[in-house]
């Protein structure tokens, strides 16, 4: 049979270590059609075939339909419920306190739970506006029209490593320039910028979510975009700061009436209409050419519209990076010493070790017992617990001999 020693606490050491990963994410998995995974939950009812969305969307590292796709991080916007925006466009309350809407907005009492609801995650209250900078906050840093970008546990892991992220990001659409026609679905060849933590390890908060630090533009990192929660792996961005918000926006969106141009297509209708579809209905406020992206697409765009935008246009398309940052896993370890002094573990526990016929030990030569001392080579350590139950087996890479002249000391490290 096996030979037993008791370990003492002294034999036992717990440790801790740190795994770091690189996450890239490119453009094409962020604006391609198949990589980006829509859920079709929310759909209009009234007048009209009625508009279909989703109240958020999953980016994959490859086409969503395989089975060896990750997902990568979940993408939505929201609007918080006390900003002009929701205020200018609400209709007044039901006996219930629902807000209520006209219909030439879209989903805003979903833009607004889904706001309410990385609140609650993060602050610890539905009701709390999200601020950058985190703390310090001036009144102008409120943030009423959010995007937020949670990453999957797969690829966040414990945390997101402090000033690693980074993401590139097209702040201007296509153009602004009327007789190009519609820009919503365009993405600009410049105006580019990277937004990142880069400071965030010396201006580090701790709220109801974790730490969180604050990403600033890198060209100017006293301009404050946006926040990252790094144990809950999720970056929140100022859509108003990150993109050219009163830049005219122009195209067709998702609607629930009937009042469509022609050539557009049954519950579409046009946003920011020019001189080339005069005539032609526009969403948001009544004749309203001179739409913007804050706040006349927020509201009047469905969330899907939004997202297709924000994900197609503003990440451009292509083989370069868009997203990156480092994870970090922390790894617990336990060390346990199994140590054999020079008189112990000589001997084998496999049967066939000592001659049954003679009771002789068979790696010492007949004759020679005198001067040959026994020995044996180590492969395995078993740990037991006190009522002699198998806990684990650790396995040596190459048998280790061993003999009254060794005190041998095998570390077991199991990682949890």
């Amino acid at each position: 049979m096996a030979t037993f020693k008791e370990i003492s606490d002294s034999d036992i050491k717990t440790t801790r270590s740190f795994l770091n990963q690189l996450v890239d994410v490119i453009q094409e998995d962020i604006s391609g059609s198949n990589t980006r995974k829509k859920y079709q939950v929310f759909v209009t009812g009234g007048i009209g075939p009625g508009v279909t969305s989703s109240l958020f969307q999953t980016i994959y590292d490859q086409d969503f339909s395989l089975q060896t796709s990750n997902p990568v991080f979940d993408l939505t916007v929201g609007i918080f419920s006390g900003s002009a925006a929701v205020a200018s466009s609400s209709t007044g309350q039901d006996s219930t306190g629902k807000q209520l809407f006209p219909s030439s907005s879209l989903m805003m009492r979903e833009k607004m739970s889904n706001y309410k609801q990385f609140a609650q995650l993060l602050l610890g209250n539905s009701t709390t506006q999200f601020t950058a900078p985190f703390s310090n906050a001036a009144a102008t840093d409120g943030i009423d029209h959010a995007m937020f970008v949670a990453f999957k546990r797969l690829f966040a892991r414990d945390t997101i490593k402090k000033e690693s992220f980074a993401m590139k990001w097209y702040v201007s659409a296509s153009h602004s320039e009327d007789s190009k026609g519609p820009n919503l679905h365009q993405t600009s060849e410049s105006g580019s910028a990277i937004f990142t933590d880069v400071g965030a390890s010396s201006n580090l908060e701790v709220s109801f979510g974790g730490e969180v630090g604050n990403i600033v533009n890198s060209a100017n990192t006293a301009e404050n975009v946006g926040l990252m929660f790094y144990q809950q792996g999720i970056a929140i961005f100022d859509l108003a700061k990150v993109i050219s918000g009163s830049q005219h926006v122009s195209g067709t969106i998702d609607a629930m009436n009937n009042n469509s141009p022609q050539g557009v297509g049954y519950g579409k209708t046009v946003i920011g209409a020019r001189d080339w579809d005069t005539g032609l209905p526009s969403l948001g406020r009544s004749s309203n050419v001179n739409a913007k992206f804050i706040p006349d697409l927020m509201v009047s765009a469905s969330v899907d519209n939004i997202i297709n935008h924000l994900a197609s246009c503003r990440f451009s398309s292509g083989s370069n990076t868009a997203i990156t940052f480092q994870n970090l896993t922390n790894i617990n370890s336990t060390l346990i010493f199994a140590r054999a002094t020079a008189d112990e573990f000589n001997y084998s526990s496999n049967p066939t070790y000592v001659n049954t016929a003679d009771n002789r030990i068979r790696v010492i030569e007949t004759g020679q017992e005198a001067t040959q001392k026994a020995f044996c080579f180590i492969t395995t350590v078993g740990l037991y617990d006190a009522n002699d139950n198998l806990l684990a087996v650790a396995k040596l890479s190459r048998p280790i001999e061993k003999n009254n002249e060794k005190d041998i000391t095998i570390r077991v490290r199991l990682d949890f």
